[in-house]
């Protein structure tokens, strides 16, 4: 467990501003995958939540996911995602990979919704 915890942290400062620089939150995502090998799933602009405003989740295949959400007030923050959230994020992911014309049809708000929700009250994302 405290193995999970380091790795967690390393990945958050990996995602941090690079000399005071504030980079686009996809910028940031992209280059946190590229760097540890992941895939970036979806990236997401989560509306009408009080506190988050972005969220994306990176792919490491079998190894797992890490979803990173960014605050109201920039800050990043990330977790790993447990099996109750992961039909959601596959959900997301194949939203995202879907045609554009696809995308502007389905609404994928409610899905990012619930997914942060989940999150929250697994204790993830629960001040920020």
């Amino acid at each position: 467990m405290v193995a999970e915890h380091v790795e967690l942290a390393l990945f958050e400062q990996s995602l941090g501003n690079i000399e005071g620089l504030n980079r686009p939150f996809g910028d940031r995502v992209a280059d946190a995958a590229e760097k540890t090998a992941g895939s970036v799933l979806f990236d997401v602009r989560v509306d009408g939540d009080a506190c988050v405003q972005r969220m994306a989740a990176i792919g490491y295949g079998a190894t797992g996911t890490a979803i990173i959400v960014m605050g109201k007030n920039g800050q990043l923050r990330c977790a790993s995602i447990n099996e109750d959230t992961a039909l959601l994020v596959a959900e997301l992911a194949a939203w995202n990979a879907s045609p554009l014309s696809e995308q502007a049809r389905v609404d994928h708000r409610a899905t990012a919704s619930i997914l942060l929700a989940k999150l929250r009250i697994s204790g993830h994302f629960d001040r920020l």
